[in-house]
């Protein structure tokens, strides 16, 4: 048996997978009104439950950078679902903040394995031309996630109660992994359901990312060596400084919500989707547009940068607007604007590591930027609490800071975006000594 455009069916299927992996961490915070006033714990509580979850999804982030490389993405996409689902099964079991710490760290190693994964994915079954357009697809199941979720689990919650929630969604997972299994028998050079066509489609388009016409091979260095080289740092900071961005509203929305506007469980399931289909829309967007700047003659450095430059300019006023929004269905709407916006430039910021580097090196890029963006994303976690003693303004501020700091980190550090070649080590300019 052959199916055409295969490729689009393994991207879908991650994308699926992001779904569930969106809707199972939201899952604390749209319900933490009603757990935290039955466990008597505040926002404190939550910022140190929040943290676990982050340090597990920082060493989640590289490790299965290095376990995909090792292992494949079938078996680690495998690997990663099963544990997420089962720890988000278990948050039906805990009683104490310290409990939910825990669970929350194995839930954040779990779930940190979508991200390098899905980039070692794209990496391996898209051409050069088509993985802005793959991480879009994939980058719009979190906003798919984030929408669905609110109104999901507070429909759940309503009916069953928050324990027998967090037992539904963990089932959620093991029922992804049935189709996984079926369609992602190999790779694309040796799967037996490619048509020789898209098989040929896929593997030359990769080729064509060489800087000349050489023919060589992209340079994959290993984990240590890779770090030595500007454009890695390029990734590793954009990452630090954009991806809190888009934390501070998964995490702290609903919160948001309720202490600024007095919304109960049911008020959030109704509003707070709403700035995630923005976020999908910039997904979708920010692939379609890369890939049409790339189809019009644009040279992937050109692309790349115009892309996230964008991405940040809507951003930015965006963020100083939103901070005296009036009403909540204005902050809601803004907030959509902010994620069209940060969607936009974070799809292409991914693509990075296979524009820089192949093989093993992908993967592995991959999970440190994500490793790089959680350490950043638990340095603002802290800050909120404080930030937010009195006003939601400083919160909105901070964003407003971060967005250029990411940008000109492209800029500065990735200098031109193209296949790194190795250089030795008294060689100025890519290798950092």
């Amino acid at each position: 048996m052959q199916l055409k455009g295969l490729r689009w069916l393994v991207v879908s299927l991650v994308a699926l997978a992001t779904v569930i992996n969106y809707i199972d961490r939201n899952a604390l915070a749209v319900m933490w009104p009603s757990i935290s006033e039955e466990l008597g714990m505040d926002k404190n509580d939550y910022a140190l439950i929040l943290s676990f979850f982050m340090v597990g999804y920082a060493l989640g982030q590289s490790l299965f950078g290095k376990i995909f490389d090792a292992i494949g993405t079938r078996f680690g996409f495998l690997l990663a679902i099963s544990l997420w689902s089962v720890s988000v099964a278990l948050h039906a079991v805990v009683r104490t903040a310290a409990g939910f710490g825990v669970v929350r760290l194995a839930l954040g190693l779990g779930e940190a394995g979508n991200w390098p994964g899905a980039t070692k994915s794209n990496a391996i079954w898209f051409p050069i031309r088509e993985r802005a357009l793959a991480q879009g697809i994939f980058n719009a199941g979190a906003s798919v996630g984030a929408v669905v979720s609110a109104p999901l689990i507070a429909l759940l919650y309503l009916w069953i109660g928050w324990r027998a929630t967090f037992l539904a969604l963990g089932a959620l997972g093991f029922l992804w992994v049935i189709p996984w299994l079926i369609l992602y028998k190999s790779d694309p050079d040796r799967h037996p359901w490619l048509t020789d066509e898209e098989r040929d489609y896929i593997l030359s388009g990769q080729k064509v990312a060489a800087a000349d016409s050489s023919g060589e091979d992209m340079f994959a260095p290993g984990w240590l060596e890779m770090l030595r080289y500007r454009q890695s740092w390029a990734v590793i900071a954009s990452r630090f400084f954009l991806d809190p961005v888009w934390w501070l509203f998964v995490s702290w929305l609903p919160i948001y919500l309720a202490e600024r506007f007095g919304f109960d469980i049911k008020q959030i399931g109704l509003f707070a989707w709403v700035p995630y289909v923005g976020a999908a829309l910039g997904s979708i967007f920010g692939g379609w547009l890369a890939g049409k700047l790339l189809s019009h003659g644009w040279d992937v450095n050109r692309t790349r940068k115009f892309t996230i430059t964008l991405g940040g300019a809507i951003m930015l006023p965006i963020l100083f607007a939103t901070a005296y929004a009036a009403t909540p269905l204005v902050a809601v709407l803004l907030i959509a604007i902010i994620l069209f916006g940060f969607q936009l430039a974070i799809g292409n910021i991914q693509t990075l590591p296979s524009d820089f580097f192949s093989g093993k090196s992908v993967g592995s890029l991959a999970g440190v930027g994500g490793t790089a963006a959680i350490v950043g994303v638990l340095l603002t976690t802290w800050a909120v609490p404080v930030l937010t003693r009195t006003s939601y303004v400083p919160f909105f501020a901070l964003g407003g800071v971060l967005v250029p700091l990411a940008i000109m980190s492209v800029w500065l550090l990735g200098q031109r975006i193209e296949p790194v070649k190795p250089k030795p080590e008294t060689t100025k300019g890519n290798v950092i000594s």
